[in-house]
This record gives structure tokens, sequence and C-alpha cells, in this order.
């Protein structure tokens, strides 16, 4: 990409401030579930706001991800559990 218009100067987005951290990639963690050990991979803002979620609800993490993971295998088309904690995060925050 192009920097200013005709300036010929490549594009470098700007990597200071709390923006570039929504634009890292995805981490893969290691999660307990039903006695399982599984990976799920998320960006760092999804592993930030389940974090919280866990904490406001006062349960482990890996209870709050069971939870979900047994909400989303009640669909009727289950997303993979990376979509469905996404999907849960979202739909949380607009409630």
């Amino acid at each position: 990409m192009q920097g200013r218009a005709g300036s010929g100067a490549p594009f470098t987005p700007n990597q200071s401030g709390p923006v570039s951290r929504h634009y890292h990639p995805p981490v893969k963690r290691s999660v307990e579930i039903a006695g399982h050990k599984t990976s799920i991979s998320l960006e760092p803002i999804f592993w930030d706001m389940l974090r919280q979620a866990a904490s406001e609800s006062q349960i482990p993490l890996n209870a709050l991800v069971a939870r979900i993971d047994a909400e989303r295998l009640n669909a009727e088309t289950p997303p993979g559990l990376a979509g469905a904690l996404r999907i849960w995060l979202v739909t949380r925050r607009e409630n």
C-alpha cells in the first residue's frame, strides 16, 4: 500500500497506542473442558474479554468456556468453539 497520495512512501500502520493491540494475531491457549484439554486460538482482545467475564461471574475461565461449549452444542448448527466464544462475548456486550 502507498502512504500519502503521490508520495511514493510505503504505508506503515501506527504501531503505538492501544488500538494496535486489537490487530494482534490469534494466541493459542490450553483449556480444560469436562476433564479434557483442548487448545483454542483467540485474538488477545477476546482472551481479555473472556477473563473479565469469568471474573465478573466469579467462576474459573475453564468453567466459563465449558458453559459456553455446552450452549454451542445445543445449537442447530454448532459453530466451532473459538467462533462460539467470540459470538458469546459479542452478544454479551450487546445485552
